[in-house]
């Protein structure tokens, strides 16, 4: 087989079943090998959209998601994806074409040193000079894409190279490597500062979502009492449904979720990477306890007392049995939701002592008031536009708790984050580690392909229209995700943030075309609701009905 055969022979023993991206013709002999493969290329029409599919089929799955471009232009545009699956930790394959090793030792037609610009954003990365490495450079990309930290890798394949003769065969795909658990020594300097502590809080992040130790970590909350305060990533791995959720930061109309952080005697940061959100503005002197799969980044404001580097899960099991008195594994540690006796994954879940001498109380009334401020009822006679928050309840009860969210970046993000509450972990998706616009759409897409689940993609008019053409890609795929278009004829978040500034915004302001017509262009079901009874209808009748889009107007400030 040539050396194209052999990546593609890769992508196969990988268990890849899409390739997202734009072809070019340095990449000839790749687009006819995936053609005669089990492999399905899916062209885009943006590589950035490629890119974030890829990104968002790794988040949602734990696999690497593929994506694929030319050299040159092609590569570049790729780039802005493949950044935000190293800093959202999701693992991603990048393959990108080059022209002729012949040519590279010169300035040449759409050449660029593609390597040395992915390196800042990968992992690892590298260029297949040779076709007799090319088995194990495959195996080698998927290994440490997968390995935790997950994150993006990069191969370039040469067009000269691709063309090129072999012997060498595909490696076959191994189990990814297992975290080790945690070391005895390190477990007591944590039980310690537990037990001396009144009012620990745990802030549990990306990583307790990505690595499946939701479980364990509901276990160890239900065994201990301790409260939760999740980042914008970390949603969904305890319940907010639960009575111990303080849902996310920011969550409250005083930011009562961070206010419990400063109140805290304790942070136990379960998962939590640095990118996700900045500990500086947690306004706290508490003493911290690290516990992920790597030490935590050097911050002032964040250096830990304690650090347990070892697997999140099984991490957790030890400290719940430890509550439990040393009796042994916690029993539900590998169990499944806080739920109710009627086993609804929304329900505030049991309500008994903790055996731990914690402070069961300090929290409740913080609870309390994040709670009625995400629960407010909107005003059934309101007529477009909308209040954003009030739009976001709505969305909510359209939605089943395994229904999975995709958030694009901008104000609606933020509103999204404090005010949906998320039941369950990988079902609302937002990228805040490199929070690039232009996800939604893309994402969505690919949360279609890779769940059972109703997919909506939540995104404001200025992202929207970013990477709006993957409309074309979900019809040709025979997709089915509803998209919501939040519509106030502005980048709404820097606005904000100027007028909190300065009292006025600046090249903020945006026109748009109609969405509706724009979306039946595609052949999509288009809404614009007027009234509040409109929405509510509108989003029941688009989610989990094929491809539909609803714009929903908001209101702007003033510029």
């Amino acid at each position: 087989m040539n050396a194209a055969d052999l990546l593609v022979s890769g992508l196969e023993r990988e268990g890849v079943e899409h390739v997202f991206g734009v072809p070019g013709e340095e990449m000839e002999d790749l687009l006819f090998s995936l053609r005669d493969s089990e492999v399905t290329f899916v062209p885009t029409r943006h590589e950035q959209g490629a890119a974030f599919m890829a990104d968002v089929h790794g988040r949602l799955t734990g696999d690497a998601g593929v994506c694929l471009s030319t050299l040159g232009p092609g590569a570049t545009n790729l780039l802005t994806g493949v950044a935000d699956a190293h800093l959202d930790k999701s693992p991603l394959v990048a393959i990108t074409a080059q022209a002729a090793l012949d040519r590279l030792h010169r300035e040449s037609h759409q050449t660029i040193d593609v390597v040395d610009a992915f390196g800042p954003v990968t992992k690892w990365n590298t260029q297949l000079s040779d076709p007799d490495v090319v088995h194990e450079s495959v195996r080698k990309a998927f290994k440490v894409a997968e390995y935790e930290k997950p994150g993006a890798t990069h191969l370039e394949l040469p067009e000269d190279v691709a063309a090129e003769e072999t012997d060498a065969r595909p490696l076959p795909s191994r189990d990814r490597v297992r975290i080790a658990g945690p070391d005895a020594e390190a477990l007591g300097r944590v039980i310690d500062h537990l037990e001396e502590a009144d009012r620990p809080i745990v802030v549990v992040g990306n990583g307790a979502v990505r690595t499946g130790a939701s479980d364990y970590l509901r276990a160890f909350v239900r065994g201990t009492g301790i409260p939760v305060v999740s980042t914008y990533m970390g949603k969904g791995a305890v319940s907010d449904a639960d009575h111990r959720s303080l849902m996310t930061l920011d969550s409250g109309a005083g930011g009562e979720a961070t206010e419990a952080i400063a109140q805290a005697d304790l942070l136990l940061a379960v998962g939590f990477d640095i990118a996700e959100h900045d500990p500086a503005e947690w306004g706290h002197d508490a003493p911290v306890i690290h516990v992920d799969s790597e030490p935590a980044e050097v911050s002032e404001a964040y250096d830990p007392v304690a650090e347990v580097i070892a697997d999140i899960g099984r991490t957790l099991a030890a400290l719940t049995e430890w509550v439990q008195g040393g009796s042994g594994p916690a029993s539900d540690a590998t169990g499944g939701e806080d739920s109710g006796s009627d086993g609804d994954s929304r329900s505030e879940g049991d309500s008994g002592e903790s055996p731990t001498s914690f402070d069961a109380e300090w929290y409740v009334d913080l609870r309390k008031r994040i709670v009625s401020d995400v629960d407010r009822e909107p005003d059934p006679d309101a007529e477009a536009p909308f209040d954003l928050r009030d739009a976001i309840p709505v969305m909510r009860s359209a939605m089943a708790s395994e229904d999975v969210l995709v958030s694009d970046v901008g104000s609606h993000k933020m509103a999204i984050a404090q005010n949906f509450p998320t039941y369950e972990p990988n079902t609302c998706i937002i990228s805040n580690g490199f929070a690039s616009m232009g996800i939604a759409v893309p994402g969505g897409l690919a949360a279609s392909l890779a769940t059972e689940s109703n997919v909506v993609a939540a995104t404001g008019d200025g992202g929207f229209l970013m990477n709006a053409a993957e409309m074309e890609t979900a019809t040709r795929l025979g997709c089915g995700f509803t998209i919501v278009v939040f519509n106030d004829e502005d980048y709404g978040l820097i606005s904000s943030k100027q007028r909190d500034h300065r009292g006025e915004a600046v090249g903020t302001r945006l026109t748009n075309p109609d969405f509706v017509a724009f979306a039946e262009s595609f052949g999509i079901d288009g809404y614009r609701p007027e009234t509040a009874s409109d929405l509510e209808d509108a989003l029941d009748d688009a989610i989990g009905d094929g491809m539909a889009l609803v714009e929903v107007p908001v209101t702007s400030a003033p510029p």
